[in-house]
């Protein structure tokens, strides 16, 4: 099984700066996860796997999962850091 190459998590701050943008566009926070996972999925479909449907929802998954977790992590520690 191919793996999810260096191109692919390279997606992952792409996908952050986006949900970002939309963020400030004014997409509700509570959209950002459901955004970052459709954005993934975008990716994923046209252009890590557009031959392999099921390869495809399992990398966009991935990246639009780990962008939500990467961006909620950073956050996280920059608050707690003004505190």
């Amino acid at each position: 099984m191919e793996q999810l190459t260096a191109y692919g998590i390279a997606l992952v701050p792409v996908i952050i700066g986006l949900s970002e943008l939309l963020k400030r566009f004014g997409l509700p926070n509570r959209f950002i996860p459901l955004a970052a996972l459709a954005m993934g999925l975008f990716f994923s479909f046209f252009y890590l796997a557009p031959d392999d449907p099921k390869k495809a929802i399992l990398f966009g998954t991935v990246l639009g999962l780990s962008a939500v977790g990467l961006f909620s992590g950073t956050k996280n520690t920059l608050m707690s850091r003004r505190r």
